[in-house]
This record gives structure tokens, sequence and C-alpha cells, in this order.
């Protein structure tokens, strides 16, 4: 779907920034703009900046940042388009008509009404729960010591013992066989026509991170194989791109995800206060839940059963997580079986712990490893010195390989020169492990680097363009958006001169809808909030003018670079550029500075 420049403008300007942030982040105004925690990251001193003026936030902690359409995308996981029906509907702007086409209609239409009827079983689930039918299920849900509170947080039902509770109940709604076969929730027999696929179970909802009811976990009550079963995959519901329990782990402060095994260790650690803990739907770890943790941490800790099968898991589990960019560490929770047992015998405090001293994975890996060699049995060392020594070829950067090699040598006492000498040995002989590669290379393509003088004078001047807009004049006829050299700061700045040349006046929220890649706007987003600690208006014209001959310095260096020898015309511009900066420079020329 396309909305107009106009149409989106409109959304935007109707829905202030500092309104729409404060339903989500608690603000406090100092000076002309607000600050808070920031909800992308965990801190404890606010760093997070909203500004009414510029209608613009960022974080001085992490970069997050951009215009209220960024916000609403970063927070609710929102599309570009979802976040402008939000805000449209939140501001009262009634949108365009979107045109489908016949097929693509009736697909909407069909995942609307699948919602619909997935929505209504989970309250009929929940209603059930609390009848007399259900009691049997309420005990075991509070025999497993989860409060009323955490039962209504996670919807959690019971489906009654008849076999066709739910069909009646759904067909009572005008919902016809056809619709009902699609939702996933029942058998069809010839003979005996549809009948319920969960009865006699407890029931979890399952949630998509916008909350919608997407798909169902059942467990039995009685001794009835399988003793869990899952809704089959239908046109909302796919295994291997939702997590159980997202929905709310995506809000919490903790920088990292943890991954359990099933729905009650979710339900247990979210309950002990550990609300960033999810769990896959009844499948092994896939790619997609991966890349759908990557939306919102860097960092997931593991912590499968402690069984054979649990160890099983978490390795398979690792290369998966690092092949999407992610930093997968184990937690131990020995003696116990699972991180349920484990909290309700020692407690949140002392599982806390147990979450600090996650194990590096590779270190992990290798303790796996050590269990399949006799250390008794030197040809059996060595051999296992050997596998050590081709797992540390994963690592191509010289640097990291040398830290495992000093971590490994304290550890399973070998000296760090012969362990590394094994490595290097196997390196030339052409034996390498393919490192598993990144489906998601941005951070470190974008990783921060130390920013350059030449960077800081662009971005401070593109920060007191939007902040003191009559700084235009200031600069008139001295920097022009050509001044600017680095390529996305130039784009930038054509930008803001056109609009101030247009309008008069800078709207850097506006300028944001220009950009579509997530980056990108923070980045841009990024320019318009440089920082420089100055006190008083005369400190602060002292940096300007500075600035001004820094980055008509560094310009005029850039393009004498470039010039072409044959090129007279712009020989005698630059000759002028510099004279005219030697002037500024020498206070012959007097910028009228204003902060208006």
């Amino acid at each position: 779907m396309y909305y107009s420049d106009d149409v989106i403008e409109e959304v935007r300007m109707k829905n202030d920034i500092v309104d729409v942030i404060s339903g989500y982040v608690r603000l406090q105004r100092k000076g002309s703009s607000y600050f808070g925690l920031c909800p992308f990251h965990n801190e404890k001193s606010p760093s997070f900046s909203v500004s009414p003026s510029k209608q613009m936030y960022y974080c001085f902690g992490c970069g997050a940042g951009g215009n209220v359409f960024n916000f609403i995308m970063e927070y609710e996981n929102f599309t570009f388009i979802e976040a402008v029906k939000y805000l449209a509907d939140r501001a009262g702007v009634k949108l365009p008509e979107q045109e489908y086409s016949k097929e693509a209609r009736a697909a909407a239409d069909l995942k609307t009404i699948l919602l619909e009827i997935n929505k209504k079983a989970a309250a009929y689930y929940y209603y059930q729960l609390r009848q007399e039918t259900g009691k049997k299920a309420l005990e075991y849900l509070q025999k497993r010591e989860l409060s009323e509170e955490t039962i209504k947080a996670f919807g959690l039902g019971y489906t009654g013992n008849y076999s066709d509770g739910l069909y009646r109940y759904l067909k009572s709604k005008g919902y016809s066989d056809q619709i009902l076969k699609e939702a996933g929730l029942f058998f069809f027999d010839e003979r005996q026509g549809m009948k319920d696929k969960f009865w006699n179970r407890v029931m979890f909802p399952i949630m998509d991170v916008n909350n919608r009811v997407i798909g169902f976990g059942g467990r039995v009550m009685g001794d009835a194989q399988p003793k869990y079963m899952n809704s089959p995959e239908t046109k909302i519901f796919d295994k291997s791109r939702n997590l159980y329990g997202l929905n709310i782990a995506r809000r919490t402060r903790k920088n990292y995800l943890i991954i359990c095994e099933g729905y009650m260790d979710v339900i247990s650690m979210h309950q002990a206060g550990f609300t960033n803990a999810v769990a896959s739907l009844g499948t092994a770890l896939t790619s997609g839940h991966a890349s759908l943790m990557r939306r919102y941490t860097k960092e997931v800790l593991l912590t499968y059963d402690s069984d054979e099968a649990g160890q099983k898991a978490a390795l398979r589990g690792i290369p998966i997580l690092r092949g999407a960019g992610l930093r997968p560490k184990v937690v131990n929770l020995a003696p116990y079986k699972d991180p349920d047992e484990f909290i309700k015998a020692e407690g949140m405090e002392a599982f806390e712990k147990r979450l600090e001293n996650a194990m590096n994975y590779f270190l992990f890996e290798v303790q796996v490893l050590e269990k399949e060699y006799d250390f008794n049995d030197p040809e059996s060392k060595t051999e296992f010195y050997r596998a050590i020594a081709e797992k540390l070829l994963e690592f191509p950067e010289e640097l990291e390989r040398n830290n495992y090699i000093e971590s490994i040598s304290k550890k399973y006492q070998i000296l760090p020169e012969d362990l590394r000498r094994m490595v290097n040995n196997m390196a030339l002989s052409g034996r390498r492990v393919t490192q598993p590669k990144a489906e998601n290379l941005t951070d470190r393509r974008k990783a921060r680097k130390k920013e350059s003088g030449k960077e800081a004078s662009q971005k401070l001047m593109l920060t007191w363009l939007t902040s003191y807009p009559k700084m235009f004049e200031t600069i008139s006829g001295y920097i022009t958006p050509d001044d600017f050299t680095t390529p996305l700061y130039q784009e930038v700045a054509k930008l803001l001169f056109a609009q101030y040349e247009e309008e008069h006046a800078v709207n850097p929220a506006k300028l944001l809808n220009r950009f579509t890649d997530s980056e990108e706007q923070k980045e841009v987003t990024s320019l318009f909030h440089a920082t420089l600690h100055l006190e008083g208006d005369e400190e602060r014209k002292q940096a300007i003018r500075e600035t001004v001959c820094r980055l008509k310095r560094d310009s005029i260096a850039y393009q004498t670079s470039n010039l072409a020898p044959t090129d007279m015309i712009g020989l005698q511009k630059l000759l002028e550029a510099r004279k005219r900066l030697e002037e500024i420079e020498s206070g012959k020329i007097t910028l009228h500075i204003s902060f208006d």
C-alpha cells in the first residue's frame, strides 16, 4: 500500500511525539527537551531525549532515534504502513481506501476471520476454566504455583470434557464449517462431522508480537497421549516464525532474551520476574526464530533442560543463533532439570546468579566435547586437543582466537604456545571450519568507529541548523550542501537547505520520512543530536565560528584533491573560497550568529 507524502505528513503532524512517547515512557522536562529511560536498552540514568521542536527522539546511550513513525515501528515491531495506520487511527485521520486485487482481498479477509475465531476460542477456553468442569484444570495450574494474575496475563484456559464444545460455540456465532476447517482447531470426519482437536486439556493461547491469538498449545489432563499438542500451521500461524511469550518479552528492559523449552517454563519465569523468557512452539529452534529474536536483542541465554537431550538442543541451537548474528550463552541449571524446577527450589535470586554466570557458547561446546575423550589415555587426550584446535579455526580474527586459546589453556592444562602451534599447523594444512555466516551484517558494517574531526564538524553544523534555523542566514554565502563531504551528510544537507529555502523553516522529522532503511534513519537522527557542552552564548559563538572554518577547510581540501588539472573555473572558485576562509579566520569577516 502506498500513501502520499502529504498523507504521511498529516498523520505525523497530528501525533505530537511527546504525547505519543509519554504513553510508553515516563518523561520529565529538562530545558527544551524531555528525558526518560530508554525503552530500547537497559539503563539506570535517563539518556533518552525527546525534542518537541524537532519532533524527534534520540538515545545518547544506544543511538536509537527517529520521528514518531520510527518509535512506533521499533517499539511495536510494526512495519511502516502498520505504524501509519496505527497513528492515523490514534489521531482520527481517515486514510485513503486501500485497493486490493480480488485474490489479495480474499486472503486478507480469511486472515481477519481466522484471527476472530482464535480470539473467540481463547475467550471460550478462559471461561471454561472458571466453570465446575474446569476445576481439575484450575487446580493443576494452582498446584504449579501460578497466581491468578499470571493465569489472566497469559489467558490460560480449559477446553471442557466434550469433544464438540468449541465447535458448537463457534457455530452459534455464525461461522461456516469451511471457515472452521481453516482454523486448525477441529478434526473432520465424514461420518461424525467436525470434532474439537483439543478437549480435556489446559490451554495456552499463542500470541504473535502484536498480541493477536494465532494458535494454541494444550496440555492433557490425565494419561492420554500426546501430553502436549499444538495447533497445526494455518494462514496465521507459522511455528518457525513465532515464539511463545515474545509478545511480552520484546518489551523487557533486559538486554538479552532467555530461551526455554516449554510453555510452563516461560510462564513460571515471567511470574518470578524474568519477563524476557520465550520458547519455541513444539519445534526445534529455527533460523526464523533466531532472525525474529535478532530484532529485539543481540544476546540469547539458553536454559534448556540439563539432561542429555537438553544439551543436544543447546548444541543444535548455538550455530543457528550465531548464524543470525546473535551471541549465545548457556545457563547451567544443575542439579535441577529445568528453570521452573530451579526457581521453585532455589528462588529467583539464585536463578539470577545462574543467568549472570551463563557460560560462553564456545566453552560450553568444548565442555560437552570433553566427555567424549579419556584424559587418562595420552592418545585420547591428544585427540581432544586436536578437536579443540579444529574448532578454534572458526575464528578468523586472530585476537579473538588468541583469547579463546588463553581460556582453553588455563582450563585444560596445555601451554598456549602448543595449542596455538597446533591451530596454525591445521590452518596451513588447509583444514578450516566454516564460520556461521550472519544473516544480518548491519551491525558489523555499521559498527561505531571513532568519529573523525571532519565528520564531527559536519554533524555539529547540521545539529545547529535544525536547532537554530536562523543559522542559515549566518552561513549564507560561506557554507553550501556541497561542503558536506560525507555522502549521507551531504544528502541530508541538500534536503535541509532545500526545505529552508522553500518553507523558510526546518522540519527534521518530515525530512526523516525520505529515509527507509532503519540503520540509515538512526544515523540521520544522530546528525541532528550532536552534543557539545558549552556554557554561554560567547562560547557557543566561538564554537560555531570554529566549526564553519573547519567545515570549509575540509571541503576545500577535499575538492582540491578531486579537481581535474584542466578545470580552471573550479580552481578559481577554490582560490576565492580559500581567501574568504582566511578572512573569517583572521577576523576580517564577522559571522552574525543568532540563537533565536
